[in-house]
């Protein structure tokens, strides 16, 4: 699991809304000259980011959580958000570039179509799923009003 704490700011319904501060452990990482997360953290310069969560154990206003996702859902939606189009624009662009008697032009039609169609079908699959991309509500840290 993938956890990130924060601080619920606003309830809605039975869920939450809470903010993170994005945060990166790079010093002590060994890897941190290669990794791209130490760019990202670089580039957000520590942004607050609000996530919506399902409000599962009673969080109020002002506690401090821990959210989390695993990783395996982390990967599958980065697969379906950006694997997905991409090789769908391939066989668009491969497709294209066969079928049509413009080679250039048809590629570039069918690179276009297959990545609007990518785009497309990952919202698709997405919007049909049963929650597992969702972070969830793990804990809610001592200290903090509850």
């Amino acid at each position: 699991m993938i956890r990130e704490s924060g601080r619920v700011i606003a309830l809605k319904d039975d869920k939450a809304w809470v903010q993170t501060i994005r945060t990166s452990a790079c010093e002590s990482c060994s890897a941190r000259s290669g990794c791209g997360q130490r760019v990202l953290a670089r580039a957000s310069s520590g942004r607050a980011n609000q996530i919506l969560v399902i409000n599962h154990l009673n969080a109020r206003v002002g506690d401090q959580v821990t959210v989390a996702i695993a990783e395996s859902a982390l990967i599958s939606a980065s697969l379906l958000v950006y694997g997905l189009p991409l090789v769908l624009m391939i066989l668009g662009a491969v497709t294209g570039q066969h079928w049509l008697p413009h080679q250039d032009a048809g590629a570039i039609a069918g690179a276009v179509a297959g990545l609007v169609a990518g785009f497309g079908l990952a919202g698709i699959v997405q919007s049909r799923s049963t929650g597992g991309y969702q972070p969830a509500l793990v804990d809610i840290l001592p200290g903090t009003p509850s």
